[in-house]
């Protein structure tokens, strides 16, 4: 198998009452050991992905069929999606060089309530972004399905350092339709500290 299924750093029950214990072993459990999978099933029949990175493969999205572009960025996505989460009240908020590059893009409630709009202004499924661009600048955007801003072939291209899945299964069983109040309260379990090692990284 190229690709493991990365467990999740917390327990199942770590997020609530934001996002439930019975979601969260029905996302990870269930969608993205099927991300997996089937990411693996395409791989093993391509030779020339073999050996490579998800990351290698997502800069060459363009050029491979859906199986691999669904299946490849269902599984970066949700291994960056557990990591960048964390228990409520165990991140302060934005510290350091991070908070520096919230600031200078408008201040902490101008990104959420951009996050918040993209997020809940994604037609069908998707995902909203915080990005840092090629200029070390901070950036809102979203992508639909499985996309991410990695993929050579992205609107808007950049690294990630927050990110939210608004696909219907990542919140249906305890908000039912109302996706914005699943994003407002997301905000509580953000992981801040992860955060801001991935900007430091992408900023240098």
């Amino acid at each position: 198998m190229a690709f493991e299924l990365p467990p999740l750093p917390y327990d199942y029950d770590a997020l609530e009452p934001v996002i439930s214990k019975e979601t969260m072993h029905f996302h990870h459990d269930k969608h993205h050991k099927a991300y997996t999978d089937k990411l693996n099933e395409a791989v093993e029949k391509d030779a020339a992905l073999q050996g490579k990175s998800i990351e290698d493969i997502l800069g060459m999205i363009s050029s491979q069929p859906p199986l691999v572009r669904n299946n490849g960025g269902g599984y970066w996505n949700h291994d960056f999606f557990w990591k960048i989460m964390g228990k409520k009240g165990s991140s302060s908020g934005p510290s350091g060089k991070l908070a520096e590059a919230i600031d200078a893009y408008g201040g902490l409630d101008k990104l959420k309530e951009d996050f918040n709009t993209k997020g809940a202004g994604q037609f069908g499924s998707g995902w909203a972004w915080v990005i840092v661009d090629e200029s070390g600048v901070l950036k809102v955007t979203s992508t639909p399905n499985q996309d991410n801003p990695l993929m050579d072939d992205a609107k808007e291209k950049g690294t990630p350092i927050l990110g939210n899945d608004v696909w219907e299964h990542a919140y249906y069983l305890t908000y039912m339709n109302d996706r914005p109040g699943y994003l407002k309260a997301w905000w509580d379990v953000v992981n801040w500290d992860e955060v801001g090692k991935r900007f430091d990284a992408a900023a240098k």
